[in-house]
């Protein structure tokens, strides 16, 4: 392919690099496509690509409020109609675009046969539905349509898993002690103030805990986010994830003293002169799922906490909170400190647990 055309989407000037994670880069044509294509198939197949990776960005979700899908949710449909479009290649002996309803059918039904899991199959069929979607929208197409009925979350709705009140505090107490010299990613040492330790690492556990930071939302935090006087987050509504307001989010004061503390080491960081942004990687790089995944499995062998056969990613800080302000609150509070946009999101973390039920029925005789 010409090296004259952005590998990436992000590169395009259809969105902001902010916009996406760090290792979450939506590439236009993969290379396992790429490789099976002429020079001339490669050009074609690259416009293709690039409007229906661009339509499900900007209009994906409701194309008549012109509004699309996250970049994590373009980069996943991407990755599978890729992989959707190569079976249809090899089964048609060649390059081909777009497919066809045929194509997809026979496609969803080697699918339900196989051994996938019902929740991988019910990600592939929406992925088949999106691409219908686009295809109907600009290529004139009638929308496919599937007997099969697979759910890309396997039908589960309770929540996945999550950090137990003692786990919280253990991670909360092995962030306080994570911290080093201040002068991480810094050639001139005595550029800054030596220090018993930094509050960057405390401060992005401490708001996670509280603040149920999605990945992608630390990643994008600023500064303008923070007001440790109140006790606050304010995500204003063009940054917020998967949402359509502005979001107030409290913080407990233990946090936003942290916040405070980072700030003012923050504003006297070399790292930090020329950008908002709240947290950078000692490379300089805003925090994506992948670092934030091994801080944490690095905090949990701190507090001693096994982690071998759990899905212990960030999204189990997130969790937590959920499950728990359920349970201290009601799912009204649940749905504001996540920023839910919608209340069928929140009713998963309704689940009393079986103990708490039992003393229920205890107390009503």
């Amino acid at each position: 392919m010409s090296e004259n055309r952005p590998k990436t989407l992000e590169r395009c000037p259809v969105m902001d690099g902010s916009e996406t994670e760090p290792n979450r880069s939506i590439r236009i044509v993969p290379t396992p496509n790429e490789e099976l294509l002429t020079e001339k198939e490669q050009l074609d197949y690259y416009e293709y690509r690039k409007s229906f990776l661009t339509w499900l960005l900007k209009f994906g979700k409701n194309p008549e409020m012109a509004k699309g899908y996250s970049p994590y949710t373009v980069y996943a449909t991407g990755y599978r109609s890729a992989a959707f479009d190569r079976w249809v290649w090899d089964h048609n002996g060649g390059y081909k675009a777009p497919p066809t309803e045929e194509d997809a059918t026979v496609f969803m039904d080697e699918v339900a046969l196989s051994d996938d899991s019902d929740c991988m199959k019910g990600k592939k069929l929406e992925m088949l539905r999106r691409y219908s979607k686009w295809l109907s929208e600009q290529h004139g197409q009638d929308q496919w349509a599937f007997p099969w009925k697979f759910k890309s979350g396997g039908g589960n709705n309770q929540p996945r898993d999550f950090l137990s009140v003692d786990e919280r505090r253990a991670i909360r107490q092995a962030a306080l002690g994570l911290d080093g010299n201040p002068a991480y990613g810094v050639e001139d040492k005595d550029a800054l103030a030596v220090t018993d330790g930094s509050w960057k690492f405390t401060s992005i556990v401490w708001t996670s805990l509280d603040a149920a930071l999605r990945p992608v939302e630390v990643g994008r935090a600023k500064v303008g986010w923070v007001d440790p006087d109140n006790g606050v987050l304010r995500i204003p509504i063009e940054e917020s994830s998967k949402n359509d307001g502005n979001w107030t989010v409290s913080v407990t004061d233990r946090t936003a003293t942290a916040l405070k503390r980072w700030l003012e080491e923050r504003a006297s960081h070399p790292r930090y002169e020329d950008t908002d942004a709240l947290w950078l990687t000692r490379h300089g790089n805003r925090y994506g799922a992948n670092e934030l995944r091994r801080l944490l499995h690095g905090l949990c062998d701190r507090a001693g906490i096994d982690y071998e056969h759990r899905q212990m990613s960030w999204y189990t800080i997130r969790h937590s909170v959920g499950t728990y302000m359920t349970k201290e609150r009601d799912l009204a509070a649940t749905k504001a400190q996540l920023r839910h946009k919608c209340p069928k999101t929140t009713m998963k973390y309704d689940q009393v647990p079986v103990e708490d039920r039992r003393d229920a029925l205890d107390r009503m005789g």
